[in-house]
């Protein structure tokens, strides 16, 4: 299960915590050495938890002067999760977001522009990092002023953008107001998008409207940022870099190990991070092992499955356990409809009652609301509130979308 390497580099990893953290050590209740993976299974997982009341340095394994950056989790409410970078983690860094770019078949000749914020969140500068290492040309626009993202990519050529996966919707509705034609007027060609959960049916949309081949790109502030790994030219699993990662798929109820093919939540463990090593670090990501053999796109990594979504994104609604990615895969099957939903969740006579909002494109009429509502009633087995609304109407947000609201009170 685990490599040569992957065994030298966790046990080197371990001997850095010892050398710089004892209380992070300590808490391993470990002595000795990795010789295989059920020996790595008796360390115990860390959480997000853990990393909030460790706060600010509480796992950090460096000294603060060798300190040269760092990054919040974009995610986190209250305490923050933030990740202290060292020099050699930000060319670790560099090095697989240049992977990364490589197997999304971008080159130096590539023109770069870059969408995600360049602040505490870690996107902007891992996409910006990368296309350095690749000596790029590189636009760094960040977040945002819309109008001016199409007129860079019409004006200087833009070749490659990289965005939060749901910026693509908002690019797509500018471009109609104003008569813009992806296909006609850039040179847009491949898309990278990540940091939110996107369904295949999304995908196939966007695609068709820019005239570009997406690939989906995963990663997290805790893990070292954007770029643990990514989808290739095959399209059928995300690469994970396993020399610098090493990728586990646990249930999540029970923390035991499932077998590959089998869903679960991935874990993470970094080989080359000194700042924040993660041992075992439970990501809340939902997916499976697709592949560990050699891809036909020339890769040979432990392959994943695209997100499905998070533990703390599953709904549970009348007994039933769903993602908002399934609801969206469904929606998208109908051209009738825009890409933006809302779930809305209430409680109503002590009974949870869902509505689910969907903007609709130019041309739909009254007899797409059936086919809708049947579709939605077959994969759920209860009925909710559909409403069907004009485009537009749906508020939209400045970073990632929002896909439920949830209006029922909450009990402690």
């Amino acid at each position: 299960m685990l490599s040569d390497r992957q065994l030298e580099l966790l046990n080197k990893t371990l001997y850095h915590i010892k050398k710089n953290n004892s209380y992070y050590y300590e808490r391993l209740h470990f002595n000795g050495e990795i010789k295989c993976y059920d020996d790595m299974r008796k360390l115990p997982f860390l959480t997000k938890d853990d990393l909030r009341q460790g706060y600010p340095f509480g796992f950090a394994c460096a000294d603060k002067k060798d300190f040269m950056r760092m990054h919040m989790s974009s995610g986190t409410t209250g305490t923050p999760i933030i990740n202290p970078m060292t020099e050699n983690d930000i060319n670790q860094w560099s090095e697989i977001m240049a992977r990364c770019y490589k197997t999304a078949t971008v080159t130096k000749e590539d023109i770069i522009q870059i969408t995600p914020s360049f602040g505490l969140f870690n996107g902007g500068f891992g996409f910006h990092y990368g296309a350095e290492k690749i000596k790029a040309f590189i636009i760094p626009v960040g977040p945002g002023r819309s109008f001016l993202q199409l007129k860079f990519m019409k004006d200087l050529g833009t070749t490659v953008l990289c965005s939060i996966a749901s910026y693509p919707l908002r690019l797509i509705e500018i471009a109609e107001e104003e008569g813009f034609d992806f296909k006609k007027d850039c040179f847009l060609r491949v898309g990278i998008f990540g940091a939110e959960v996107w369904s295949d049916e999304m995908r196939k949309r966007i695609e068709y409207i820019m005239g570009i081949e997406t690939f989906d790109i995963i990663g997290m502030t805790e893990t070292g940022g954007v770029g643990l790994g990514i989808d290739c030219k095959e399209h059928n699993g995300i690469h994970v870099w396993d020399d610098h990662y090493i990728v586990e798929i646990i249930d999540p109820e029970t923390g035991n190990p499932v077998d590959d093919g089998e869903e679960g939540e991935m874990v993470i463990t970094t080989l080359t991070r000194e700042g924040l090593p993660l041992i075992r670090y439970r990501t809340r990501d939902i997916t499976k092992v697709v592949s560990r053999e050699k891809c036909n796109c020339g890769l040979h990594t432990i392959k994943v499955g695209r997100i499905k979504g998070r533990t703390d994104d599953m709904l549970k609604i009348k007994g039933v356990n769903f993602y908002p990615s399934q609801i969206e895969s469904i929606l998208l099957q109908f051209n009738e409809l825009s890409m933006e939903y809302l779930i809305i969740l209430e409680d109503k006579k002590g009974k949870d009652n869902v509505t689910l909002v969907v903007e609709k494109e130019n041309g739909a009429d009254d007899e797409i609301f059936d086919k809708v509502y049947t579709k939605l009633y077959d994969f759920l087995g209860f009925h909710l509130n559909l409403q069907l609304v004009e485009k537009g109407t749906i508020e939209r947000s400045q970073g990632k979308a929002r896909r439920v609201l949830d209006k029922r009170e909450k009990t402690n």
